[in-house]
């Protein structure tokens, strides 16, 4: 998902990511934004070099995996991430730029391990998180400031993490949340409206929900055009999952534990063809968590992918803020002739600036 944004309404701020300390405000073309529940967002954006002075100033403040990047509609954060890579280039007329590429502040955690073994026994899901958090930010170089609070999700888990795994951290907690009865999470960035300070904070919910009014969109209407993309590559009617070697007997060979085969009979009594799908846990050594995971992927594989985009014209109302919220919304036309009236999750945002007349409108990714 790609937002492509006016230059004039928005400011890319270059601030250390330890200290959040500012180091420079650098205009910017081509600036492009995702920002999505579920996955890591990216930024991306070329800083033209028109002369001695400024390359000086980017050479100073971009720093690829030290530099944060927070990106200002008007006073408000629309977008938060670290600095992961720059590439200098220079055109057949000499002319300079540099290309920028960002990643949420979630993506920290893909460069972070754990190396000391870990264990939970009852605890809730949201604390195993949080302590996966605790223990990133409490070693030597590894605060850079997300905040957290202390909600319960009610859920306990046992879990043992050990260090000969050298597993990421990212990686854990998505296995904890992809468990039957898991979580969302995400790194959002804002500015507190008290404060002023730009915040780094971490979200966690079953799912994800933000908002209390619902947004109602029709077609025709507010909603100018929409795609419904239907993808059965991913679906299945039965799933097995796969875990970790089991070791306990050194005299055989070893083989991975494997969860229940799961079959939808109730598909396949409807007509679906049988249609396999598998996924792998390399860490988990417990049977019982095996068979969570192996039931949530099935969950999730029963039906086709579809994830509705929607083109809407912009009325002030849509902000990042909106991720998490959920719309109603109204099609009438060939193909749904008797009126689709349904609920969606917003789980991605783009938006499109005013170019040569055309009206700013938003595109919105949807969920049932």
């Amino acid at each position: 998902m790609k937002r492509t944004v006016s230059q004039t309404s928005y400011r890319v701020l270059l601030c250390d990511l330890r200290s959040d300390q500012l180091l420079d405000v650098i205009p910017v073309q081509g600036l492009a934004l995702d920002d999505y529940i579920g996955k890591t967002g990216s930024m991306s954006a070329t800083i033209p070099v028109p002369n001695a002075v400024l390359a000086e100033r980017i050479r100073t403040a971009v720093q690829p995996g030290r530099t944060a990047v927070w990106v200002e509609r008007g006073r408000e954060i629309w977008w938060g991430g670290i600095l992961w890579t720059a590439r200098v280039a220079s055109s057949t007329r000499g002319e300079l730029s540099v290309q920028i590429q960002a990643a949420t502040f979630d993506s920290y955690l893909d460069h972070r391990m754990l190396t000391d073994t870990k264990a939970a026994t009852g605890v809730d899901q949201y604390d195993i998180v949080r302590g996966l958090l605790d223990y990133v930010q409490t070693t030597v170089g590894g605060d850079i400031g997300i905040t957290y609070d202390g909600t319960l999700s009610g859920v306990l888990r046992d879990r043992t993490y050990s260090r000969y795994d050298l597993p990421r951290v990212r990686d854990l907690i998505n296995q904890l949340g992809a468990v039957e009865g898991g979580f969302e999470w995400r790194v959002a960035a804002y500015r507190d409206p008290e404060s002023g300070r730009r915040i780094k904070a971490l979200q966690l919910g079953s799912p994800i929900r933000t908002g209390t009014s619902e947004i109602v969109l029709d077609h025709p209407g507010p909603v100018l055009s929409y795609t419904w993309p239907i993808d059965a590559t991913v679906q299945a009617t039965a799933w097995q999952c796969r875990g970790a070697s089991d070791n306990s007997n050194q005299a055989a060979e070893s083989h991975p534990i494997v969860s229940e085969l799961l079959v939808d009979d109730g598909a396949i009594a409807a007509g679906w063809p049988r249609l396999d799908g598998s996924s792998d846990y390399s860490t988990v050594i417990t049977q019982s968590v095996l068979e969570a995971h192996a039931r949530a992927d099935h969950d999730r594989a029963r039906a086709p992918l579809t994830i509705p985009e929607i083109t809407v014209r912009m009325d002030g109302s849509i902000t990042p803020a909106l991720l998490g919220a959920t719309i109603r919304l109204r099609i009438r036309d060939l193909w749904w002739p008797e009126t689709l009236d349904q609920r969606y999750r917003i789980v991605g945002l783009a938006i499109t600036p005013p170019e040569r007349g055309r009206a700013e409108t938003a595109r919105l990714y949807l969920e049932a």
